[in-house]
């Protein structure tokens, strides 16, 4: 529980600073950001919990995946109230939807024996929730710059995690959120891997046109490793956990073949992202699913998501920062 503390520690000390600077860039008023702080710290310690084997266990010895479930789908709400009722856009239909919405993924594996449907079925649930942008309707936008939706996505992550984990469960599944040196090293090999090979497919589908943000090269360097970090804990950390470390786990299991489970993974992460920016995506979803299967590769060699993290975290952030579409 100390290295659960000691990040949880850094990471609220990191959210007060970028609260500051960002309210101060975005002049959001103090009373505002001040206001929303608590139901952000919140959020973020509940986020961090999966992530720390230690806590899993403490939850883990809970009477019952009842009562598991039950306390999980209760934190999903508490970081909306926190921030609405503060800022006076409390809405009880809204906190009602939210609260299904978690009670359903908590009570998911409570409710239904584990097995391929039930787990293909949950998987399918979780994506078309979080891909249909659910949670920029159920949160309010409550200053220019400052949706809390969020808060929504963050717990969305999170409450499946922690439901796949700790009260299905889920065995030989190396997860968590600093990666070690041979998940570094491996990750980063497999995005060299991979960048020769996806940027000849950019080009060819139109995607690659290089860029350079406008700004001084400090804050440039700030931008980078800012977006690098968001995309390792956030959007890698969520998606290579699904993805690779439970689904291509599950179809490499279910069909007797890592190959084929790598593959049928890589596909469907492709087509997850069709729907982004406009439907449909093809091109987006053709380089998505070769990533996956790179990200797949660098899961099978070490198997630990983490791994995938790093190769998927260094291709968004090369994507989102230096190429536009």
């Amino acid at each position: 529980m100390r290295q659960f503390l000691a990040a949880l520690l850094v990471a609220w000390t990191a959210a007060c600073i970028a609260a500051y600077l960002y309210s101060q860039q975005q002049h959001i008023p103090t009373g505002l950001a001040s206001a929303l702080l608590p139901a952000f710290l919140v959020e973020i310690a509940f986020y961090l919990f999966p992530g720390f084997a230690a806590a899993r266990r403490i939850f883990e010895r809970l009477p019952s995946k009842a009562v598991r479930a039950l306390l999980l789908a209760a934190s999903a709400v508490l970081p909306y109230v926190l921030a609405t009722t503060r800022t006076h856009q409390f809405g009880m239909w809204q906190c009602l939807a939210i609260a299904a919405l978690a009670a359903a993924a908590s009570f998911w594996y409570v409710a239904l024996k584990r097995g391929p449907a039930v787990d293909f079925c949950f998987l399918a649930f979780m994506a078309v929730v979080y891909a249909a942008r659910t949670f920029a309707f159920l949160y309010p936008a409550v200053a220019p710059h400052l949706a809390l939706d969020i808060l929504g996505r963050l717990m969305w992550i999170r409450i499946g995690i922690t439901a796949v984990l700790s009260i299905r469960g889920f065995e030989n599944i190396r997860f968590g959120f600093l990666p070690s040196k041979a998940d570094w090293r491996t990750g980063v090999l497999h995005f060299l891997f991979f960048l020769p090979i996806g940027a000849l497919l950019a080009w060819s589908v139109g995607m690659l046109h290089f860029r350079a943000l406008p700004v001084v090269w400090w804050k440039y360097a700030a931008v980078v490793v800012g977006t690098f970090l968001g995309m390792l804990w956030v959007v890698a950390l969520g998606e290579e956990f699904f993805f690779r470390g439970f689904l291509q786990a599950l179809l490499s299991r279910g069909i007797g073949s890592d190959a084929a489970g790598l593959v049928l993974a890589s596909i469907l992460f492709g087509m997850v992202h069709l729907p982004f920016r406009h439907f449909p995506n093809w091109r987006l979803a053709i380089l998505a699913g070769l990533l996956g299967l790179f990200c797949g590769l660098g899961f099978l060699r070490t198997r630990s998501v983490r791994t995938a993290m790093v190769t998927h975290a260094i291709a968004a952030t090369t994507f989102r920062l230096f190429i536009a579409t």
